[in-house]
């Protein structure tokens, strides 16, 4: 945030949250069925989280507007690749894991990627 803690819900006390809502805008143009092929982690700390999410993002940074811990989106990343697609995940099941919980990662959530495919 530019300027520190006035002014939460305008785009401009950002400094980059506003190329991550377009990058996540153009991303969703390209999968036509929301939440079925892309899953999207966007923002960085004191990001603006919910123009982000409302831009599509399944899961984003900061919603408490803090510094998170730089390895928070990879353990949000790894829990949605090697849980089953019928699964739903959402930031409740890996709270536990993040180092600051949900003040750190928040969002919709997604469906697992990983399919068990047998081999002949």
């Amino acid at each position: 945030m530019i300027k520190r803690g006035v002014g939460y819900y305008d785009l401009y006390n950002y400094r980059n949250s506003k190329y991550f809502i377009e990058t996540v805008k153009e991303a969703r143009r390209y999968d036509k069925e929301k939440n079925k092929k892309l899953v999207i982690f966007a923002g960085a700390c004191q990001s603006y989280f919910e123009a982000i999410i409302s831009a599509g993002a399944n899961f984003a940074s900061s919603p408490a507007r803090i510094l998170i811990d730089f390895l928070d989106p990879l353990v949000v990343a790894r829990k949605v690749a090697i849980t089953e697609k019928y699964k739903y995940i959402t930031v409740d099941d890996i709270a536990y894991e993040l180092r600051d919980g949900k003040d750190g990662v928040g969002g919709i959530g997604a469906n697992g990627k990983m399919s068990k495919t047998t081999y002949n």
